[in-house]
């Protein structure tokens, strides 16, 4: 079989993964420092990237099998010869980029969320980010044997398995989908359960990126249609992570990790969840924060799902510290 040392060779990756790039470079960036006016954020994309996860990197032998940990107490499990760079099996060191999304409020701070690619609320059981680069190229996205899993749950339910995708309906927003058919016979394909045990969510994944443990929220429920206007927008609606855009626009529910992001826009000053998607009767909270020029707005509203609601949300002007707040308290909601 045909390997590359990368001890000795530096190769240049080709096919360009948009995805994983992005995620990158804006996801991770800055290690959490004391707040001073230097490090404020001053846009919507800014503060993702700065109250986002932190980046957790660690570096690898690829020619053996390697077991770590990481902050938030996910196991991962990756066996030798587990990667290829355009198509060529990699030894030598390769380092590790990931992150850990396991609370409310690190959806939230990161401007990600929890929509399947349907447009349903998904209620998340802890999600990742995982990457792998030689000398700053990400090697390929599909692996060549499962890498195992261990993600930390307190609950005594099914999960599903799910991966993310950064593209819905050629916008730059996020929604999870079954992981994508990996040519090289690892997992991949269909959304797989995994029931927990010792504490911990098992299972094995075939593709690097974004892997998640969610399952459909309130999912036998009547649906309808929500939507959301900003009687005082002070930008534009946010893309994922806020890469463009001011304003996110999310529905929190009531005792349940769920972080519906509506992004669909409906008129000049409102967005929409997808047709038919939210479910009547649940309780929970709209919320909408924005950062432009340097200054932060947030409104909120505890409603419970209706027909057809139409809910408009007049934003306040707070500080930074008070968008962290609101977020950190939702972990509790």
């Amino acid at each position: 079989m045909k390997t590359l040392n990368l001890k000795n060779t530096l190769s240049k990756n080709t096919l360009v993964i948009i995805v994983l790039a992005l995620t990158i470079s804006a996801l991770f960036q800055a290690c959490k420092k004391d707040r001073t006016p230097r490090n404020s954020a001053a846009s919507a994309r800014e503060f993702t990237a700065l109250f986002g996860p932190r980046a957790q990197k660690m570096q690898i032998n690829a020619g053996i099998s390697n077991t770590f940990t990481l902050q938030g107490g996910t196991k991962i499990t990756i066996p030798a010869n587990a990667f290829k760079l355009n198509g060529v099996t990699v030894t030598g060191n390769v380092v590790i980029t990931a992150g850990e999304f396991l609370k409310r409020s690190a959806v939230l701070f990161s401007g990600t969320n929890t929509n399947h690619i349907s447009g349903a609320p998904l209620e998340s059981d802890g999600f990742i980010f995982l990457n792998a680069s030689v000398n700053g190229t990400n090697v390929d996205k599909q692996l060549v044997a499962n890498i195992q899993m261990a993600v930390p749950t307190t609950n005594t339910r099914n999960t599903q398995i799910w991966e993310g995708v950064e593209k819905v309906d050629n916008a730059n927003q996020m929604a999870w989908q079954a992981p994508a058919q990996n040519p090289n016979g690892a997992a991949g394909g269909i959304p797989r359960e995994s029931t927990p045990q010792a504490g911990f969510y098992n299972f094995e994944m075939g593709n690097l990126g974004w892997i998640n443990c969610d399952v459909f929220y309130a999912y036998t429920n009547p649906k309808t249609t929500t939507s959301v206007s900003i009687a005082n927008n002070p930008g534009s609606f946010a893309t994922f992570m806020g890469f463009t855009g001011e304003t996110f626009v999310f529905f929190c529910a009531k005792g349940s990790n769920v972080v519906a992001q509506l992004y669909t826009y409906d008129g000049p000053n409102g967005v929409k969840s997808y047709t038919n998607m939210m479910p009547v009767g649940v309780q929970g909270k709209y919320i909408s924060f924005s950062i432009k020029d340097g200054k932060y707005y947030y409104a909120e509203q505890e409603t419970t799902i209706t027909a057809n609601q139409n809910i408009t949300l007049t934003l306040a002007e707070t500080t930074e510290s008070g968008i962290q707040q609101v977020i950190n308290s939702l972990n509790t909601y």
